[in-house]
């Protein structure tokens, strides 16, 4: 019960100081936020979205990705879909830096095109991980979008790109690629404070968004805390030009963000990777377009074997691509 419990207090699907707190529906986040919780009370089967949430060394962060529990497939118990291989970086590629890349961001920002909207689209593999049985990986794609109207929608679909065609395993067993898990329509929403206001398009104001939007308080945010706090704002939100090169700016002057060179994406989109080791027994890779300073992806994988959960060096714990 105190694993859930606490659990419950990080995702504070119902903050005191939300749009609807006491009388109103919750939003898209806090619903699936909710929904994780209830999977794993009744599985017994734990997701993780962070390593140092499964090294239990920051009891402050926020869990913010969601994962549908799986179960094992098949008289056999063998997963229908694998954990998909780390993302590889092309050898001899020029690694371009950060500040490169924001430098050539504001340049594509000039005209303010694209612009910024509401709603998001990724796709994301989430490991899912037991006491008692072999770890299993759901892929899945979620589209949110919202209406002039304030409503929004959300659709959730099983897919996986690496093996397109091939069934996908869900908490009820085993689907097909591309069958919709759900599909939602949400009343008006509206709010002053992240994720539903607006995010700012300059830097210093976009930090204290980003700040606010993880509940930080008025600290400066660590490097992975602003990869965290990236990963949510680009759930809740597609960047426009102007917004991706504040974004980029804030990157550029990050620390322990290192470049690594030119990888190929899940969606076959070239990039740039820049990877942090966080020292928790687990690597981030971050993918940018060098262009636009646009986020790609975020690929987070285990850096030393966990016997006790069945996972080795090298494998993916989570990974997301978003698009417009």
């Amino acid at each position: 019960m105190a694993d859930e419990i606490d659990l419950l207090r990080a995702a504070d699907p119902v903050p005191a100081d939300g749009a609807h707190f006491g009388d109103g529906p919750l939003d898209h986040t806090a619903e699936r936020q909710l929904n994780r919780l209830l999977h794993d009370s009744r599985s017994g089967r734990r997701t993780w979205s962070r390593p140092r949430l499964l090294w239990a060394v920051t009891a402050a962060a926020v869990v913010t990705a969601t994962v549908l529990t799986v179960l094992l497939g098949g008289p056999s118990g063998t997963p229908a879909v694998a954990a998909p291989r780390p993302l590889t970086v092309r050898a001899h590629s020029v690694a371009v830096s950060l500040d490169q890349v924001a430098q050539l961001a504001a340049v594509a920002a000039t005209d303010g095109s694209p612009v910024l909207r509401q709603g998001t689209h990724v796709q994301s593999w989430s490991l899912a991980m037991s006491d008692d049985k072999p770890p299993v990986t759901l892929p899945e794609e979620r589209v949110v979008r919202w209406r002039a109207d304030d409503t929004h929608t959300e659709v959730v679909v099983a897919t996986d790109p690496d093996h397109t065609g091939r069934p996908v395993l869900t908490d009820t067993g085993r689907v097909e690629d591309g069958h919709v898990l759900s599909r939602q329509t949400f009343p008006p929403m509206w709010g002053d404070a992240p994720p539903l206001s607006t995010p700012p398009n300059d830097p210093a104001h976009l930090r204290a968004y980003l700040t606010d939007l993880i509940h930080t308080g008025t600290g400066s945010l660590t490097t992975s805390q602003l990869l965290d706090a990236t990963e949510e704002l680009l759930d809740n939100w597609t960047l426009g030009a102007r917004e991706s090169a504040a974004l980029a700016e804030l990157l550029a002057d990050a620390k322990g963000l290192r470049p690594a060179g030119q990888v190929t994406d899940r969606l076959g989109r070239t990039g740039q990777a820049y990877v942090l080791d966080e020292g928790t027994g687990g690597r981030r890779m971050l993918i940018l377009d060098p262009a636009t300073g646009t986020v790609l992806g975020l690929e987070t994988t285990f850096t030393r074997d966990d016997p006790e959960y069945g996972v080795r060096a090298g494998d993916v714990m989570e990974y997301r691509a978003w698009m417009r």
